[in-house]
């Protein structure tokens, strides 16, 4: 008997706000969603992921108990979708939740407990997808890229697939098989930090709070004033550097500024981050069209600051338009990670990551 072509991929992200999970069919060489799911965060837990991104009393154990109830939430989004698919499932893969990024000191650590997983739905999981390209010298990140082309790709056009979850990334489809892209900085992870710290709300719904002020140039040139946008690729980034002190240490310079200034400021340091970074990947080429995909795609505002920002006649749409939800895009790449894997097959891009070669990424544990 074939083996099943269905994969549920999950993905919790910089945000932290919960597991977006997809169903996938990989028969043949097609790539098709046919359900997804979302399992909210409880707030203890969400508050306790945001804890453990900086070194804290008892990390150790904290960590392993947030895991544990990470793996219950994974497996309330699993059984949504299992409760959906026309057949068996071959795998579960999984993204864990990242709490340190630190490619450069050799790790890179994404919280999860993929044998309760495992325990728990009675399926194969697929876990630790960044870990071998780290191992093999890259950067563990972005890894959305190479399935970017393989969904996305469009033969001698030049497209650009922005994701705009907490941090922003960049894929560049040049249309001859060649890919490169990179994180650009940060996504809705500043911007919901303020929100949070003064209106109690987790996110700028359609960037409806950013509208109401104004940009204060002399902040956005210090904001942009960060090493990290100037360095070369590849590179990546998290909340290991753009966090509450970070911002803090900026705004310390600029007392009395309006809350909604700030917010307006901070949506368009993620779109100008992005543009520079388009800018600088495409120099040579003239993309078609950009592409956005994750939470960022549905705050209208910041979509509009990024066409402001282009300029010309670059169109820049949602991923919707090619076939996929924004807000599914990052589940159903590790969908596909995971049939790479057990297909051996490599999901990295060493011209990405820089790491030493291809790699077959992540690690199985079984039902």
């Amino acid at each position: 008997m074939a083996a099943s072509s269905l994969y549920i991929g999950l993905m919790s992200g910089t945000s932290l706000d919960g597991v977006d999970g997809v169903l996938a069919d990989f028969h043949g060489r097609g790539i098709r969603t046919l359900q997804a799911a979302f399992t909210p965060f409880p707030p203890a837990l969400r508050a306790e992921l945001m804890a453990l991104q900086a070194a804290s009393h008892n990390e150790l154990e904290r960590e392993a108990l947030a895991a544990n109830t990470l793996a219950r939430c994974y497996a309330d989004c699993v059984q949504q979708l299992v409760d959906q698919a026309p057949g068996p499932v071959r795998a579960v893969a999984v993204h864990g939740q990242t709490i340190r990024h630190r490619p450069e000191l050799g790790f890179t650590r994404q919280t999860n407990n993929p044998a309760l997983l495992a325990e728990l739905t009675g399926l194969d999981v697929i876990a630790d997808f960044r870990a071998r390209d780290v191992a093999a010298g890259g950067q563990g990140a972005p890894l959305v890229p190479a399935f970017h082309e393989a969904r996305f790709g469009k033969r001698n056009q030049v497209r650009v697939v922005v994701n705009i979850g907490g941090i922003g990334n960049i894929s560049v489809l040049h249309g001859d098989g060649r890919v490169s892209g990179f994180d650009t900085g940060p996504g809705n992870v500043l911007m919901d930090l303020w929100i949070a710290r003064h209106l109690g709300q987790a996110y700028d719904a359609d960037g409806a709070w950013a509208a109401t002020g104004s940009v204060d140039d002399a902040l956005l040139a210090n904001l942009l004033d960060e090493p990290y946008f100037r360095q070369p690729p590849p590179k990546s980034t998290g909340r290991d550097l753009f966090h509450a002190q970070w911002l803090d240490a900026k705004l310390a310079m600029y007392p009395g500024l309006a809350p909604a200034d700030v917010q307006a400021t901070l949506t368009r340091l993620t779109a100008v981050s992005i543009v520079q970074a388009i800018r600088e990947a495409t120099r040579h080429w003239a993309p078609a069209a950009v592409y956005v995909c994750g939470g960022g795609a549905y705050n209208g505002v910041l979509l509009d600051e990024i066409r402001q920002a282009l300029g010309g006649n670059v169109r820049v749409e949602s991923t919707d338009t090619l076939g996929v939800a924004p807000n599914r895009v990052e589940a159903l790449a590790f969908a596909w990670l995971g049939y790479r894997f057990m297909r051996r097959q490599p999901g990295n891009l060493p011209s990405v990551t820089g790491a030493a070669g291809l790699r077959v990424l992540g690690a199985l544990y079984p039902a």
